[in-house]
């Protein structure tokens, strides 16, 4: 309801707010109405409004949703009584239930409420702020009953503009959201849950966080401590549920350190590349905690340029002066080194190769860019692998889905020491900052290499793989659109600097083997590889671009997936509507899970259970209030795409096709 005048008296200030129209409520019913930021059960009994306090003394049972019954306002959760005017209790308990001024006047019935107290400082203020000093800008949940007391320290934030909070219709959204903002950043974003469902619904997007070595905090409310450990409703162990997956997490307490335990959590994001988890009772999250000063950086975090040890930089360099065809292989760890990596491979005219979660990370226009490693690869990167004398391998892992080849001699360098020889042992594993090393090995390289040019051959093999595109476009698929030529579309038509989340089945090898970068960020789940992914994080990739001081800032959004994929998350279609988020999806419809139906046709099994019942997608979009677009032939693909990347809002491409990504 709109307030409606200021009255003051010796008590001070009183706002009067409409509750209700005149003979709105009839005699002897109750009705819960909102005045400003206040619920109230409004009552009409005898002729008489009166207007309680809607939250029953006992365990907060909504008393605007009970009923009058034999005179007296009855709670809908525990049966409690109350007298309906007075709001005092008929028996032996003394909780009371708090009254507000009344007004009858022509137009309605008027409730008044005292001049709101200042705003006193909660232990979720000094852990909101102190996320925010640390460079958190980015948080994605669900507000719900478990975490109002945090929900409202996190809309404090916002309203001072320190931090941007998006509501999500999926807890899983929510962390995969954040996970990608990390992945894209370094940064950490937040994910917010209540406890029990929601803070369990969270756990997938985390472990992709985890896996992928995205910093990401996780804020979970939680039951009351008093019932903690006695199986109440939605109490869930919520440090054991998350305890493999977090670097570090507590469980806020009344006399803990408050700001230290959100020191610690961003802290550990930061510099572990890890998850870290925060646990808040539901009453701790409103205790005061008036004089308490929020914690920030200074002095705690330092320059993270670790220099590698001397005799691993020594045999690194032997290695590379004397191979003769080196191969670069660089990983998503790599990212942000890219300018160092390229300019050593120029030294030794050798191929960059990357994994696929690293697509992008070198244009494939480059003369030395060898294209993707892997099984979504291509026949380039396996060539090269092949021929290879010498690895050397930067930010990557050896996981079998890269191509990465354990036999060949290699050198590997992380900033992570538990990833160097992680599956296998290597000749030189090599420990420190990527671009640091980098320099080093520069520093170090005497002019007598022993490589041999292969810039002339990967021109050759280039020119030989993308005749094999061209002829592979010739071919009518058994419906709509193939592969080849819907990502061959999205390479000449995708801006240059696009940020694309890419989902996991048909389209990620197809993706992986016909789209060709020039300087768009390319964002996969890599080591969970799990579906469902390529939408939310869209969403965390499009925060990214709306913080004026990133890199990101104005850079478009296209997101790829197939009918799977989408449909996991689909509904966070709205979220991207409801924030106006300028984010274009292209969505491969083939009717069904292609990969798993073409994994079960290769193993010799009978394809069953693989088939979907889809919606209309481009319909789906256009009910949501975005735009939505559907193609069935080549010859209407690019108008699509250009309509769907220029438009200013959420966009989807649906392009139906088949179930093969050959």
């Amino acid at each position: 309801m709109s307030r409606d005048s200021t009255s003051t008296g010796a008590a001070g200030n009183t706002n009067w707010y409409k509750a209700l129209d005149p003979d709105e409520l009839p005699e002897g019913r109750v009705k819960a109405v909102s005045c400003g930021d206040t619920t109230v059960a409004m009552t009409h009994q005898n002729g008489e409004y009166a207007a309680l306090d809607n939250r029953c003394p006992h365990q907060g049972g909504p008393l605007g949703e009970g009923s009058i019954e034999t005179g007296l306002l009855r709670c809908p959760w525990h049966g409690w009584d109350f007298d309906p005017l007075t709001g005092e209790t008929p028996g032996s308990h003394d909780d009371c239930v708090e009254t507000f001024p009344v007004e009858v006047r022509d137009d309605g019935i008027y409730v008044g409420f005292p001049e709101e107290e200042p705003h006193e400082r909660t232990v979720s203020d000094v852990i909101a702020e102190t996320l925010v000093n640390w460079g958190v800008r980015q948080v994605w949940g669900i507000v719900g009953h478990s975490n109002l007391g945090l929900a409202d320290a996190l809309r404090r934030e916002a309203a001072g503009r320190n931090l941007a909070y998006y509501g999500v219709r999926h807890e899983g959204a929510a962390a995969f959201a954040a996970s990608a903002y990390g992945k894209l950043t370094g940064r950490p974003a937040a994910c917010f849950s209540i406890a029990g469902p929601g803070a369990t619904n969270m756990l997938t997007g985390l472990w992709d966080a985890n896996v992928d070595r995205s910093p990401t905090i996780a804020l979970t409310g939680q039951v009351e401590s008093q019932v903690l450990g006695t199986g109440n409703f939605q109490e869930v162990d919520l440090e054991a549920a998350y305890g493999d997956v977090a670097e570090f997490e507590a469980t806020v307490l009344p006399d803990s350190d408050h700001a230290e335990l959100a020191t610690r959590a961003a802290k550990t994001a930061i510099l572990e590349r890890g998850v870290s988890h925060l646990v808040f009772p539901d009453e701790i999250q409103t205790q005061s905690a008036e004089g308490v000063d929020p914690g920030d950086p200074e002095g705690r975090i330092t320059d993270r340029d670790i220099t590698p040890p001397e005799s691993a930089l020594e045999d690194a360099t032997d290695l590379l002066e004397s191979a003769e065809r080196p191969v670069i292989v660089v990983g998503h760890g790599a990212r942000f080194e890219m300018d160092g990596i390229v300019d050593l491979a120029e030294r030794f005219d050798c191929p960059v190769l990357t994994t696929f979660k690293a697509k992008g990370q070198i244009p494939d226009s480059h003369p030395l860019a060898g294209g993707v490693l892997g099984r979504s690869g291509t026949p380039i990167a396996s060539h090269f692998m092949n021929e290879a004398d010498l690895l050397a391998v930067f930010g990557a892992s050896f996981s079998n889905h890269t191509g990465i080849a354990e036999y060949k001699p290699t050198i590997h360098v992380d900033y992570d020491a538990m990833t160097l020889g992680k599956f296998h042992g290597v000749d030189v594993p090599v420990w420190g900052e990527i671009g640091v090393t980098v320099d080093e090995l520069d520093a170090r390289l005497g002019g007598d290499l022993a490589a041999e040019s292969q810039r002339e051959e990967l021109a050759d093999r280039w020119a030989i793989w993308r005749e094999e595109k061209a002829t592979r476009r010739d071919q009518a698929p058994e419906r709509g659109v193939n592969y080849a030529t819907a990502f061959e579309a999205m390479t000449r038509l995708v801006p240059d600097d696009a940020i694309i989340p890419v989902d996991v089945g048909n389209n990620t090898y197809a993706f992986g083997r016909y789209f060709e970068p020039e300087h768009q960020s390319v964002l996969m789940s890599g080591y969970l590889g799990s579906i469902g992914f390529a939408f939310p994080a869209a969403l965390g990739a499009w925060a990214a671009t709306q913080e004026p001081e990133s890199e990101f800032a104005g850079r478009k959004v296209v997101s790829v997936s197939s009918d799977g994929g989408f449909g996991q998350y689909m509904s966070e279609f709205t979220t991207a509507v409801k924030y106006d988020m300028d984010v274009t999806h292209v969505l491969l419809n083939d009717d069904e899970l292609g990969k798993i139906s073409k994994e079960q046709r290769t193993g010799g099994w009978d394809v069953w259970q693989t088939d979907l019942v889809n919606p209309e997608f481009a319909a789906f979009a256009e009910n949501c209030g975005g735009l939505g677009l559907f193609v069935d032939d080549p010859a209407d693909l690019d108008d699509a795409l250009e309509k769907a990347i220029v438009h200013d809002g959420p966009a989807l491409v649906e392009i139906l096709t088949d179930a093969d990504p050959v």
